[in-house]
């Protein structure tokens, strides 16, 4: 006889067997039991997951003859039939071989007929999708209204293909891919049963080459086990089925992260010189770096990543040592590599150079750290004249003038009710700060410089900004402060600056203000020609030292400003 796959000899032959499809089981069997069995059933899903197998089992259900309602007893002459592929009141097609109108005005003939031996006609119809449009509509009002004595039973990968008069007619179940530790469980079954031992790595690796298909990886298993016979370890895997073995990318990760270019280029070369398949193994490295953002941000990843334990404990401890940042880093810096490699006729090289980017790229530091080193820096130096403020960079574009923001403390008095444009905010979003009362309250103009100054001891970079403001007003406890480029004046909006800001004007002039900052387009008053001045910045904006600062930073040049001329 000749020899049985293990993909046909391990097919389900009661709902008990059936793996990772508990609630279609479970929807199937309360049907069976209550005798509420539809008659027209449409299985959708990937390949692999048991839409065939499921319509099998449901019509040895709905035909057994001494089985409970809601299982085959597979004992029966009708189960047995079924079984052995030759009952032939179950009539399975091929919707790919059987899809033209003809077909089906054949099969509407033969379901009138009463059954020969079974109590029901069952027609399975696989790959139902590829019936043509007037094969569809030959078939609706004998699937709308059948026979009392037929039950019809689709199976379909492409569920959108099928029309919707289709659709509306049939009870719909959706198979989903079978969870990682499923397979896992039942591949472990199946090696144990046909005497086989494989190492757990092995069958995570075959496991995760599934993607999701039993059928799929009970294929794999067969090539496995014909060429390890009862032993069988991670080397005969990776060996057969061309894969990379996965210490290969956690050794990689962790040679990328540390910086070490040379590990990262040898541990490519190895896999390169071993015939694996380049894009293959970018694409196995990007899921790598993906499932390490992943246990980086997420508090609960398991669910998202669906590995073993083992393999995302070994995750956890990677992810742990970086920033988010900076595995998000990586992660594009190989996703722009990627998509190079895909049109590359060099694609070993372009591989390599990403790599090289990715080492080159280094650890990602927040911008809230590096602006907090700067003022470290900047402490007790003074700026060259040049460097004064020439550009304004923002993590993101500023199109128009953003609403007015303030920087206050909380007020005493009650809030009167009016439109007062300076109206500072309610007190739960202000800067509350203690004023000694001993010192006398300052004036805010004839104290304006000094105020600059007292600002650059302690924060020098918005000490330089405040510098390039056109012009303040003040009304009372009311400050508006007026940038004439939309960029210069952005950082200072944003609410923890703001919130400094008020702190710090408060410990200055001893007494509660309400500041405003605004920003208006640029435009000259005096009636002389601006070309000059639009020349100057567009050149600042296209400086390359200025582009490459840009790109660390990930952000865009918004606004420029040139600082006065160097005598």
């Amino acid at each position: 006889m000749s020899y049985l796959v293990l993909a046909r000899k391990w097919r389900p032959q009661t709902f008990d067997e059936v793996v990772g499809q508990q609630p279609v089981v479970r929807t199937l069997q309360n049907a069976l039991r209550l005798n509420r069995v539809a008659h027209a059933m449409l299985f959708s899903g990937v390949r692999g997951t048991g839409k065939t197998t499921l319509a099998r089992l449901m019509a040895k259900a709905i035909n057994c003859e001494v089985g409970a309602p809601d299982q085959p007893c597979n004992q029966c002459e009708s189960c047995r039939e079924i079984t052995e592929g030759r009952a032939i009141d179950l009539h399975e097609i091929d919707g790919a071989s059987n899809r033209g109108i003809q077909e089906i005005r054949e099969l509407k003939e033969n379901i009138r007929f009463l059954p020969s031996q079974a109590k029901y006609k069952i027609i399975i119809i696989d790959e139902v999708h590829m019936l043509t449009v007037e094969a569809f509509n030959a078939l609706l009002k004998t699937l709308e209204e059948p026979p009392a004595h037929v039950y019809f039973m689709f199976a379909t990968t492409e569920l959108h293909k099928i029309p919707i008069t289709i659709l509306s007619r049939c009870q719909r179940y959706e198979l989903k891919r079978v969870a990682f530790a499923e397979l896992f469980a039942f591949f472990k079954k199946v090696a144990g049963a046909e005497g086989v031992e494989i190492a757990d790595e092995a069958l995570e690796m075959i496991a995760r080459e599934a993607e999701g298909s039993v059928r799929d990886g009970l294929s794999l298993l067969d090539q496995i086990f014909s060429y390890g016979g009862s032993q069988i370890g991670v080397a005969e895997v990776t060996q057969v089925l061309g894969l990379v073995d996965r210490t290969v990318f956690e050794r990689l990760a962790r040679a990328l992260l540390a910086g070490d270019l040379a590990t990262s280029l040898a541990l490519f070369d190895q896999s390169y010189s071993a015939g694996i398949d380049l894009k293959r193994f970018a694409g196995d490295l990007l899921h790598y770096f993906r499932a390490l953002a992943i246990v980086r941000a997420v508090q609960e990843p398991g669910p998202l990543l669906d590995l073993s334990d083992r393999e995302l404990a070994t995750l956890q401890e990677i992810a742990a040592g970086h920033s988010a940042e900076t595995l998000f880093q990586y992660f594009n810096l190989l996703v722009k590599g990627i998509e190079e490699l895909q049109y590359s006729s060099r694609p070993r090289l372009t591989m390599e150079m990403a790599l090289v980017k990715a080492v080159q790229a280094g650890q990602v530091v927040p911008a809230t750290e590096l602006l907090s080193r700067l003022d470290g820096l900047l402490q007790g130096a003074a700026l060259p004249a040049k460097a004064v403020a020439p550009v304004a960079i923002s993590a993101a574009v500023v199109r128009e003038p953003e609403p007015a923001a303030f920087a206050t403390a909380p007020a005493a008095e009650k809030k009167t009710e009016h439109a007062d444009p300076l109206e500072p905010p309610a007190p739960t979003q202000a800067a509350a700060v203690a004023v000694p009362a001993a010192q006398p309250a300052r004036d805010i103009r004839p104290h304006w410089d000094e105020f600059l100054r007292y600002v650059k001891e302690r924060k020098l970079w918005m000490g330089q900004m405040l510098a390039l403001a056109d012009g303040i007003e003040t009304e009372g406890a009311k400050v508006r402060i007026t940038f004439g480029d939309a960029g210069d004046g952005k950082m200072l909006q944003e609410s923890e600056n703001l919130k400094l800001l008020g702190e710090l004007a408060q410990e200055f002039f001893q007494r509660t203000l309400a500041i405003r900052i605004e920003s208006r387009s640029h435009s000259t008053d005096n009636g002389e020609d601006d070309s000059t001045p639009q020349e100057e910045r567009r050149a600042l904006a296209n400086d390359p030292l200025v582009q490459m600062v840009a790109e660390i930073f990930g952000g865009q040049v918004t606004g420029v400003r040139p600082g006065a001329p160097r005598r």
